[in-house]
């Protein structure tokens, strides 16, 4: 009996410490990014766009009404993987070498990113998409800490081939790879935004057999252009864009101020001068916008049936209760013309919009709505273009259905990643000494609900467009005419009433913290540095 006894409480002991490894074990993290989605173009956020599995980890965990990015591509994913201001990850500009460090076009080795740390926490890392901060071979995913990559290398490509894209009156390069071995698939033999989350799927199945944590990114093209769908995702919304944008418009904002994102005494951003009113337009141009807005809302669509795949597969995997998500934008819809950009037509645009021939962006006037209730567009640092949907979910630690203030950048996701996972930020990495993290963890408004406060201000500038948010207040200035512009964004997010004038003393403290975090990161006088043409 007694022999038992020790039995018995010897296997409770077992059961006792695998308990506590259970309640701390590392959770799995994945980071979904889209491409020049507009603020309010998921359900979760006002739109009329079907994108329920989306909507339900809103509903389920924590919604931002203010976070972060950088306004365009490159820069957002080079903070994105680094927790750096794009500048010191070497990222200042694009993903083209400008001959200065902070300008180089890929991210340097002082500036880890978030796989090569979460590694030496015992992750497995995993990525599926768009990579956009490297296109020499030596600075692709899988040696900056990747074991698996299935993607495209540079800044896009078309949904049903991997054909040059005909930009500028020229071809861009496409470079769709998996694991560094270049890839050539047949032209129609796929659909992009599916095979990106069909890889996500496969790494998860291949993942599962390991008993370490993974962090998976999954960084869809989708909705960049061109506009470019399947036929049965165009087909749920034909006739949905009859109304036409003010009226679009008018609908999001009555929808966003039902959901709690928009408060009653926060200003919107006026109608955009160079948009069009609906009803002066001919009935053959009602009919290309009508299509190029169905096309767009087909590609989110799937881009949400893609996430659904992947939750899926994290259930049936039972790790779906010990998971981190976190999801956002790369920057503001866009106000490009793709077909006609620079003034030169775009090399192959044939058959209607949304087919495999065809090569259109939505353009101005629908990301104008994207923006809601914003103003301006991507590559500007106005609210419309450095605003972002940000959806956090963890069953076991975020309270669903909540929605906060936030004020966070892309910078505070690194620290908050690695403070799940227990991972220590290396003072040294392969010889290296890493460039310190600037932002902020984001553990405590995620998973308490703690207001987020910060010592230093947030810092945007890139191409000449210059911002500063502190607190309430936000400098922000455009690009050439270099006049500081001052906004209450507590009041007036929609940004539309100038307190510059009013407040000299203000704009000079803001101007100078600028400066100086502009010279401590690298920033240069864009007129250094501007390419004297297209790259």
């Amino acid at each position: 009996m007694k022999n038992i006894w020790i039995a018995l409480a010897a296997v409770a002991q077992l059961l006792a410490v695998d308990n506590v490894h259970a309640q701390t074990k590392q959770p799995n993290i994945i980071l979904i990014l889209v491409d020049d989605m507009g603020y309010s173009d998921l359900g979760a956020y006002g739109s009329e766009i079907h994108t329920p599995n989306l909507d339900r980890l809103a509903k389920e965990g924590l919604r931002l009404k203010e976070f972060y990015n950088n306004s365009i591509c490159a820069p957002t994913r080079a903070s994105l993987m680094t927790g750096q201001y794009q500048h010191k990850a070497g990222v200042g500009y694009f993903d083209v070498n400008l001959g200065l460090p902070a300008y180089q076009g890929f991210l340097n080795k002082a500036s880890l990113t978030l796989a090569e740390v979460l590694k030496t926490a015992g992750y497995n890392t995993l990525m599926s998409g768009k990579w956009h901060v490297g296109n020499d071979s030596l600075a692709w995913p899988n040696q900056r800490g990747f074991e698996r990559y299935y993607g495209v290398i540079g800044g896009g490509a078309d949904y049903f081939d991997a054909k040059p894209m005909p930009l500028f009156g020229t071809e861009y390069p496409v470079v769709l790879v998996e694991n560094n071995q270049r890839l050539h698939p047949a032209d129609n033999s796929y659909y992009f935004t599916d095979e990106i989350a069909a890889h996500a799927v496969k790494y998860l199945d291949e993942q599962s057999k390991s008993n370490k944590p993974f962090f998976l990114y999954l960084a869809f093209n989708a909705p960049h252009w061109p506009l470019q769908a399947l036929p049965e995702d165009i087909a749920k919304y034909k006739g949905r864009y009859d109304i036409g944008w003010d009226s679009l418009r008018n609908e999001r904002l009555a929808r966003q101020q039902q959901l709690g994102l928009l408060d009653a005494r926060q200003t919107i951003a006026a109608r955009d001068a160079e948009v069009p009113e609906w009803n002066s337009l001919t009935y053959d141009e009602k009919q290309l916008w009508k299509a190029k807005m169905e096309v767009y809302a087909a590609m989110v669509d799937r881009m949400d049936q893609g996430v659904g795949k992947v939750l899926d597969k994290l259930k049936a995997l039972k790790k779906d209760d010990n998971t981190l998500i976190v999801f956002i934008s790369d920057n503001g819809a866009p106000a490009e013309d793709v077909a006609h950009w620079g003034g030169k037509r775009a090399a192959r645009n044939a058959g209607p919009v949304g087919t495999a021939g065809s090569f259109e962006s939505q353009g101005k006037n629908w990301s104008y709505v994207s923006n809601t209730p914003f103003r301006a567009f991507k590559n500007f640092m106005y609210e419309g273009g450095i605003s972002s949907p940000l959806i956090a979910w963890y069953p076991a630690k975020i309270k669903g259905g909540s929605i906060a203030r936030g004020t966070a950048h892309l910078i505070d996701l690194a620290p908050t990643f690695y403070e799940v996972a227990g991972a220590r930020y290396p003072q040294q990495y392969k010889g290296v000494q890493p460039n310190p993290l600037p932002g902020r963890s984001l553990t405590g408004l995620f998973f308490r609900g703690e207001e987020l406060r910060r010592e230093e201000p947030v810092f945007w500038e890139r191409a000449g467009n210059r911002a500063v948010r502190k607190g309430k207040w936000k400098l922000v200035s455009i690009y050439p005419q270099y006049r500081w512009e001052l906004y209450n964004i507590e009041e007036d997010r929609g940004e539309t009433n100038d307190l510059a004038a009013k407040n000299p003393q203000l704009v000079n403290e803001l101007s100078a913290a600028y400066f100086e975090w502009a010279q401590r990161t690298g920033v240069v006088e864009y007129e250094q540095i501007k390419p004297k043409g297209r790259l």
